[in-house]
């Protein structure tokens, strides 16, 4: 048995002034693979994961997408929430 988990996180720092867009691949509770919007590229966490992220960081049109998400997820889903949540004082 095992359990794979895959984590989409949107950090947003001052409203959408500092956006950080995160993708985690998580292979029975260890974190294995990460995307980071800072860094731009797959890296791996763990040796199980820079087989995938190897071939990921060669696929240009995958990079593309995982480097648009910090606008087309992440900013764009703020704008939308951000209309029906109560504002933290």
């Amino acid at each position: 048995r095992f359990l794979e988990q895959v984590k989409y996180e949107c950090h947003h720092f001052n409203g959408t002034e500092r956006v950080r867009f995160l993708f985690r691949d998580i292979y029975n509770q260890e974190e294995v693979l990460r995307f980071d919007s800072d860094v731009g590229e797959f890296r791996a966490v763990t040796e199980l994961g820079r087989p995938d992220a190897e071939y990921w960081n060669s696929q240009k049109d995958i990079l593309e997408d995982r480097r648009a998400a910090v606008d087309t997820v992440c900013r764009h889903n703020y704008e939308i929430l951000d209309r029906f949540l109560v504002p933290r004082r």
